[in-house]
């Protein structure tokens, strides 16, 4: 009899814990599940090697006389250049133009040239956005401090010989020390346009699949 009585009751018990549970999910009332862990943290933004920086001026600088060649000699044969020192200033101007539009284009698309791409090195506005064409254009402006200021200052002191090299390579020399002295080890140029180099993730490996 007891034990009868022992499991009538465990039957009501269970019976009214169902009803309740279903009265709170009907009410909505249920528990909310655990947020999913997401990496939604920024990805830092890393200085550029040393290494990097020199190997990939070196190469853009071979690439760049591609550059130079092809526009020079689309110049020269579309006005009928008939020697190196006629129509010299807009030439030079062109030169100019077309180099503009190289950096610039690459930098808003993507943030790196061929030889930047090769290095890991990206160029990004100065909170980690990619550039506009603006900023891009004003930081090509501002690379040219590299070595104007030197050929400047050969000009109006009239240097000649050995001294027509060394003023703009001093220049070139001291401007590459700004980045010893900045914080996040950026040129002074992209301080001033409000941008910084940062190094690019490396590339992933083509899978077999993808290969084939």
């Amino acid at each position: 009899m007891d034990r009868a009585l022992a499991f009538l009751h465990r039957c009501c018990s269970s019976a009214q814990s169902s009803t309740l549970r279903q009265r709170t999910y009907n009410a909505g009332l249920r528990p909310s599940p655990l947020p999913a862990v997401t990496d939604t943290a920024p990805q830092e933004l890393l200085a550029v090697p040393v290494k990097n920086r020199l190997f990939g001026m070196l190469y853009e600088g071979m690439l760049l006389f591609g550059v130079l060649f092809i526009s020079g000699w689309l110049f020269s044969t579309l006005l009928q250049q008939r020697h190196a020192l006629a129509l010299r200033h807009a030439q030079q101007a062109w030169q100019f133009l077309v180099l503009g539009a190289y950096f610039v284009w690459f930098w808003t698309h993507g943030g790196q040239t061929l030889a930047m791409k090769t290095w890991r090195v990206r160029v990004v506005c100065a909170d980690g956005s990619p550039l506009r064409w603006t900023r891009a254009v004003l930081r090509y402006l501002l690379a040219y401090l590299w070595f104007v200021p030197g050929l400047a200052i050969a000009y109006l002191i009239g240097a000649q010989g050995w001294m027509l090299l060394l003023l703009p390579a001093l220049n070139v020399v001291l401007w590459a020390a700004t980045a010893r002295f900045d914080r996040d080890r950026q040129f002074l140029h992209d301080r001033l346009a409000g941008t910084r180099l940062v190094l690019a993730p490396a590339a992933k490996p083509r899978s077999p699949e993808r290969r084939a």
